[in-house]
């Protein structure tokens, strides 16, 4: 029946036009092929294996279990003034410019074209890159390869049943030839999906280097800066001691105090500047970190000296809400990309399980000499297409699948952890600052107090009114005063980036081109949004 349908299609399947020209009519055959890739172009759509979606942040609205005051304690000096959290608050791309020291700005720029970490992440990014067209290459487009082949062989008329029959021929055949995978149940799509994750993660990743990089110049500025104060002041200490042992030596020779009192001052002077050389070694330990985050030797003698007067205190801190810092720090989006990367492979190993389709065809000249590659009666092609269905390979492809759905699981876990000391991260710095801000008031009445209470003994002392253990005592307490409020005030200005470093840095805003992964917080990437 089908043949003599096929047929009666057959002797009517050219028919004249009206102006003479010819047209094909529908076949039977026409007919199935078009039918065929109605059903392979619906396979196409199908893609096994989960959809990604973002898990969903925290539901939480604070940082912190109590409430963040209006503004920090308030102290005398640029150290001093207070801050105020402003909810919502945008940051500004080179967030570090909030503290208004020139110097540091051109260091950190130098820095983020300089460093190797930074030109390590942008050399992975690329890489991604890379990877993701190769892969494109062969998931969405077919391979076409030329192929030439010369042969000299001894033709055996056995094998057609002519023993006597024998014959040394060269023969030459070039062709071209043309092979596809069809991805109908999506294991290639869900490939190119990884790799696309792969790409944000390391577009993340950079953005991590960039705020990680200006983060620690600004920290390590900082505490430059705070070990220039404590090393001054204790060379003022120290000078101001040793002239109260010089007073001391000229009443010990008097017979105004005992040698006991002489050699107490001068184990003071000793301990005071004992002190000084570990301080100058941090000090240069912090220079040579500064040379070396900016891409330079720790000989380059171009890298600025820092003093806490170069830097303004940023009186208004954004503090991001909790919902937005999951769409803005890099660390949590490289792990949001990671998990996406996970549930790709889950596809993957999926579909390795279903049928995998083959076409392929080729079709070039052959002949016994050179020269008649050239003819086209010498053309020979083929076409041909295949199929393979997994049916046993000892659990191979099942405990795969098995082993990328732990991968997703472990990857979820690591996420939500991420989210988590995300959170922590912030609410620490809050809580710091606050706590800062009280800690230098304090500092401040310590150290006034302390001043205060030398002087007044050192007078006393002078007309005999106490002993030279009060004095000892008194230039004791106001060093450690002195010490301590240098590290006081660096500290808010420490801890004033280290919020912004948690909230993100801001880096959503740069629109340099040398700041590569430009995706938007607000709108996350959409290969890392598969719907």
């Amino acid at each position: 029946m089908i043949e003599d349908v096929n047929r009666s299609f057959s002797r009517s399947r050219w028919h004249r036009h009206s102006r003479g020209a010819f047209r094909r009519r529908p076949t039977y055959e026409s007919f199935a092929r078009a039918a065929s890739i109605a059903v392979l172009i619906a396979l196409s759509g199908c893609m096994v294996g989960p959809d990604y979606r973002t898990p969903a942040p925290p539901a939480t609205e604070t940082y912190t279990p109590t409430p963040l005051p209006d503004r920090t304690a308030s102290s005398p000096g640029a150290s001093g003034v207070p801050q105020q959290f402003v909810a919502g608050q945008d940051i500004p791309a080179q967030w570090w410019t909030l503290f208004h020291c020139e110097p540091l700005d051109a260091l950190i720029r130098e820095a983020l074209v300089n460093s190797p970490n930074v030109a390590a992440a942008q050399a992975a990014l690329r890489q991604a890159g890379e990877n993701l067209r190769a892969q494109m290459g062969t998931t969405l487009y077919p391979s076409v390869d030329a192929k030439a082949n010369a042969t000299r062989e001894k033709f055996n008329g056995v094998t057609f049943g002519q023993p006597g029959l024998t014959e040394v021929l060269n023969l030459y055949n070039a062709s071209v030839s043309v092979s596809y995978n069809l991805d109908v149940f999506g294991g290639g799509r869900r490939e190119l999906e990884s790799l696309r994750s792969q790409v944000d993660y390391e577009g993340f990743q950079l953005q991590a280097a960039y705020l990680a990089l200006s983060a620690n110049i600004v920290t390590a500025a900082v505490k430059e800066a705070s070990l220039r104060e404590q090393i001054e002041a204790t060379e003022r200490i120290a000078t101001d001691e040793d002239a109260q042992l010089g007073v001391l030596r000229k009443q010990f020779e008097l017979g105004g105090v005992s040698r006991a009192a002489v050699l107490s001052q001068e184990t003071l002077v000793a301990q005071t500047r004992a002190t000084l050389p570990p301080l100058r070694q941090s000090l240069d330990q912090t220079r040579h970190q500064l040379a070396v985050l900016a891409g330079k030797p720790p000989s380059d003698t171009g890298v600025p000296e820092f003093t806490l007067s170069m830097f303004t205190l940023p009186q208004s801190l954004p503090v991001s809400v909790p919902s937005s810092l999951v769409r803005q720090r890099p660390d949590i989006l490289a792990a949001d990309a990671t998990l996406h990367q996970a549930s790709a492979q889950v596809g993957v190993a999926t579909a390795n399980m279903y049928p995998q389709l083959t076409l392929s065809a080729s079709y070039g000249p052959q002949a016994l000499t050179p020269a008649g590659l050239l003819k086209y009666a010498d053309m020979i092609w083929s076409i041909g297409a295949g199929v393979t269905q997994p049916i046993f390979h000892g659990g191979q492809l099942s405990a795969q699948k098995r082993a990328a759905e732990a991968a997703f699981d472990q990857a979820n876990a690591q996420y939500r952890q991420t989210v988590l000391l995300a959170f922590q991260n912030v609410a620490d710095t809050l809580r710091a600052l606050e706590h800062d801000a009280a800690g230098l008031r304090a500092q401040t009445e310590a150290w006034r107090a302390a001043r205060d209470s030398l002087d007044l003994t050192r007078g006393q002392f002078r007309i005999g009114g106490v002993s030279y253990l009060a004095l000892l005592d008194a230039q004791r307490q106001y060093q450690q005063t002195v010490v301590n409020l240098a590290q006081a005030q660096a500290a808010r200005y420490a801890d004033t980036a280290a919020l912004l470093q948690a909230l993100g840095g801001g880096w959503w805003n740069d629109t340099a081109t040398s700041q590569a992964a430009q995706a938007k917080p607000a709108a996350a990437p959409a290969s890392a949004r598969p719907q």
